[in-house]
């Protein structure tokens, strides 16, 4: 039987698409090769390395030494225990009763028969007249407490100035020059003017100044939380003596 030729079998069909694939890659290798470059490489000359050779320490060993505790004192020997015998008596203590008696009398204290005592507060005797709480009232002065202050103040200097002797500080022979005379008293809890003391440069200018001070009227006292108190004022008199 004669074998029958197949027509996909026909490699004349395909020859030109070989051809055509084995002179494009014929190209692709010449454009590569054309393409490749070489490059000349020259190693230099090793320099010489500075090897330092490591050091080696010989460290010591050390030991550590362990302090030694002295052992613990041994404990204190036990109390000697008297053993007493079953015949010997032993004493005991009785307590006696504190609970009283029915039959015992026994006082009672009414509330009524007890008086009740108030204890005045302590106020320092004398205020200086910057603190007081109220000051004394002059003759006339009314208003707050700053008010009848001032006022105060006011009254006792136009007392002063009506009342000194002032051409006595000429006839004295003191220099030219201003003169002050200091009057320290107090208005006690009556309101009277007490204790008055000068000073100054002169005795008749202390004493005339006594004197002005205790011709003021008797003032409404001053109060400290209430209570009536003595009070300290300080005066100053200032005289102006001229040649």
């Amino acid at each position: 039987m004669l074998a029958k030729k197949s027509h996909k079998a026909e490699i004349g069909a395909y020859s030109k698409i070989f051809f055509q694939l084995g002179l494009l890659l014929s190209l692709v290798v010449i454009y590569i090769a054309i393409e490749w470059r070489t490059f000349d490489r020259t190693v230099s000359e090793l320099s010489a390395t500075n090897i330092q050779e490591e050091e080696i320490m010989d460290i010591p060993i050390t030991e550590r030494i362990l302090e030694v505790k002295p052992p613990p004192p041994p404990p204190p020997a036990p109390e000697v225990i008297e053993i007493v015998a079953d015949e010997k008596e032993i004493e005991e203590t009785i307590l006696e009763s504190t609970e009283t008696d029915e039959s015992e009398y026994v006082e009672v204290i009414e509330m009524d028969l007890i008086e009740e005592v108030v204890e005045e507060e302590q106020v320092e005797q004398d205020i200086p007249f910057a603190i007081i709480e109220d000051p004394p009232v002059f003759p006339g002065c009314k208003g707050t407490k700053e008010q009848k202050k001032k006022c105060l103040q006011e009254k006792i200097t136009q007392h002063v100035s009506k009342n000194y002797n002032t051409g006595l500080s000429q006839d004295l022979g003191l220099t030219p020059g201003k003169k002050k005379v200091y009057v320290v008293f107090k208005i006690d809890k009556t309101g009277n003017i007490s204790e008055a003391r000068a000073r100054g440069p002169h005795a008749r200018l202390e004493k005339e100044a006594l004197r002005v001070v205790n011709m003021l009227p008797k003032l409404t006292p001053g109060k400290q939380r209430g209570i009536p108190v003595s009070v300290s004022y300080t005066l100053p008199i200032t005289l102006q003596v001229q040649i």
